[in-house]
């Protein structure tokens, strides 16, 4: 749970659907008047599976608010935003970096949050500030 009087930004990393409870904090994040700095990185398969894309494009609008989306399988002609999984480079131009102190909070498929919470966790930011939500396969 990530309130909004905690100190320190707030970094975000979705898999698929692992959007869905991190746009609820988000939508806190606005609810509560929060000048939290906050950002947001998705990674999905196309852009038509991007949940909440609408909502999301607009939270970017606030100035506060950063949303990078990352493409893994097909992409939109003139498509200029990350093409392929999020890795090391994504990690190192997208997300807060330790000295920042962020609450980071990654939500998606196992694979996914492993990857993303090692990769932070290297970089300097402490175990218990990075809180995990993971899912199996959806299909066997």
């Amino acid at each position: 749970v990530w309130e909004s009087a905690q100190p320190g930004p707030l970094q975000l990393f979705a898999g698929g659907s692992g959007v869905v409870p991190l746009r609820a904090m988000l939508r806190h994040r606005a609810a509560t008047g929060s000048s939290t700095p906050a950002r947001l990185l998705y990674s999905a398969r196309s852009l038509e599976d991007v949940i909440y894309r609408t909502e999301l494009l607009q939270a970017s609008g606030d100035p506060g608010v950063d949303v990078a989306v990352a493409l893994t399988r097909s992409w939109p002609e003139g498509w200029t935003g990350h093409r392929g999984r999020i890795d090391a480079a994504l990690l190192d131009a997208e997300a807060w970096p330790a000295s920042d102190e962020p609450w980071i909070y990654i939500c998606g498929p196992t694979g996914f949050v492993e990857a993303i919470s090692q990769g932070m966790v290297r970089r300097g930011h402490p175990p218990d500030r990075v809180k995990t939500e993971r899912f199996g396969p959806t299909s066997g």
